[in-house]
């Protein structure tokens, strides 16, 4: 993967070069194999992770019942959104079924972005409730969530 695939990524789209330079070194390569576990239920929620090829399942352990997978995440999706909703820990797992290349972004990072800049922030964000609402009509109520979350208020 090269840093010209960032560019190319539909979430960065109709960002200007200057913001793209801002987001760029915020944005970490991460690569993982078949089997890979990305992150567990209730590790701590340090990265947010956008698929640039692959794909990754989300699970989800009930505390009493069997792990169900909940979303088979693709390329161009994201996951580890309790890291962009200022979670301290993750509500669900993922694992990699595929080899699959990724940026990520740590949570902190998010933050700091968001008062530093906050077009970008917020422009970014919106893009993010989109794929979140993807899976359902939820939009509203994602991008509520994430500006609470950002703004100290989860």
């Amino acid at each position: 993967m090269s840093i010209d695939s960032f560019e190319q990524l539909s979430l960065f789209q109709g960002l200007s070069p200057h913001q793209l330079e801002v987001l760029r070194p915020l944005f970490v390569q991460y690569d993982c194999y078949s089997g890979t576990v990305i992150f567990e239920q209730d590790d701590p929620a340090d990265y947010l992770y956008l698929i640039v090829e692959g794909e990754a399942i989300i699970h989800y352990k009930p505390e009493d019942g069997e792990a169900i997978t909940i979303a088979h995440v693709r390329s161009g999706g994201v996951v580890g959104w309790s890291a962009a909703f200022g979670r301290r820990k993750y509500t669900s797992g993922a694992i990699c079924t595929e080899y699959s290349q990724m940026f990520r972004i740590r949570a902190a990072d998010l933050n700091s972005l968001r008062q530093r800049h906050p077009e970008i922030g917020s422009f970014l964000f919106e893009r993010l409730a989109n794929l979140v609402a993807q899976r359902g009509n939820t939009h509203p109520q994602v991008v509520a969530l994430l500006n609470k979350s950002m703004s100290g208020g989860v």
